[in-house]
């Protein structure tokens, strides 16, 4: 009762960060588990890339406005893929999520698409520390964070791109990171339906 309104807010904001920070742990830990204990069946469907990725792109503009980043898509104005469009979105929104917690306030994320050959090739390129080659080695492994001492909500629980590879696996497709010079890319590689049905 003694509290001043300004530390009264400032703790309930407190309070509210850590409750969305648990309740984005359970939402991780949830997603993690369904993924790793259950046989998941992709529920496919001719989806736009395109249009999908600029979809997600525009969810985070709110976000990306808070720390002045740009998001520049460099897509052909149709990309046609048979996927689980709900479960690729999921991959694409981890992706960028990852993105806007490890760029350069006021730098560029980019986003790039094409189809070479038999395979549709996704880039996602953001400016950022360079990380070393250890940890990019370890950096899709479930848990592990780049910078672990962060305690508040931003970085996750380590689980976003172990649940994007996992779901890229499921289609059949691989996604690689390097990084250099204060860059960071995510290379995402899917075969298209013809190319799978060969290899299976």
């Amino acid at each position: 009762p003694q509290l001043s309104p300004e530390l009264r807010s400032r703790y309930t904001g407190i309070a509210l960060e850590k409750a969305e920070r648990l309740e984005d742990l359970i939402n991780e830990f949830f997603d993690i588990t369904r993924f790793s204990l259950t046989h998941l069946e992709l529920e496919k469907q001719p989806t736009d890339l395109t249009r999908m990725l600029e979809q997600v792109a525009s969810e985070f503009a709110p976000q990306f406005a808070e720390k002045d980043l740009r998001c520049e898509l460099e897509l052909p104005p149709r990309l046609a893929y048979d996927c689980d469009p709900d479960k690729l979105a999921r991959v694409f929104d981890n992706l960028l999520r990852n993105a806007f917690h490890y760029s350069f306030p006021g730098s560029t994320v980019r986003i790039t698409g094409q189809q070479e050959a038999d395979t549709v090739v996704l880039t996602f390129t953001n400016e950022g520390r360079t990380i070393p080659a250890e940890k990019l080695e370890r950096i899709f492994d479930q848990f592990f964070r780049l910078d672990s001492s962060r305690a508040t909500r931003t970085g996750g629980a380590g689980l976003g791109l172990a649940i994007a590879k996992e779901i890229l696996a499921l289609h059949g497709g691989t996604i690689r990171a390097a990084s250099a010079d204060n860059r960071i890319t995510f290379t995402v590689r899917l075969p298209l339906q013809e190319a799978a049905a060969r290899n299976s």
